[in-house]
């Protein structure tokens, strides 16, 4: 019922992690963390991170995002369901739709898809779901046989 300060000190450590997609590397399947993520690199599947996702300028994401915050300045060929705040560089190109609590687009970003505001479910469970190709959640069983 209680979580001790060993539980409490592990689960900052997890959510505190970084990961690394370099440039130049090709990884085909989905990623789920609990820490940031920045991606340089091309990624086909979906990715999921209970905290910030950073698309870097040469990066290429064909997949659904789902993330507490993100800030894209590559190119993204899916949906992207952000809880916090979406953040569009000048270089981003998305095709697909955009569900987000607050969103910010600077000069030169482009979109092609519909656009939500305003949702504040925060609960991004890891493990427990996944996003199929039609951004809608599914049971971990389930996502394995899409």
């Amino acid at each position: 019922m209680f979580a001790s300060k060993e539980d409490h000190k592990v689960a900052e450590e997890i959510s505190n992690s970084s990961n690394i997609i370099g440039k130049g590397t090709v990884l085909k399947g989905h990623i789920e963390t609990y820490g940031n993520i920045r991606i340089e690199g091309h990624v086909i599947g979906n990715i999921k991170t209970k905290s910030k996702i950073v698309l870097g300028n040469s990066s290429q994401v064909e997949g659904d995002v789902l993330a507490q915050n993100a800030e894209v300045e590559g190119e993204l060929k899916g949906n992207i369901k952000i809880t916090d705040v979406l953040i569009l560089k000048p270089t981003a190109v998305i095709h697909g739709d955009i569900i987000t609590n607050k969103f910010i687009v600077e000069s030169g970003a482009t979109f092609n898809g519909g656009c939500k505001m305003g949702v504040t479910d925060k609960d991004i469970k890891i493990g427990e779901s996944a996003l199929n190709t039609n951004g809608k959640s599914v049971k971990t069983e389930e996502a394995k046989a899409v």
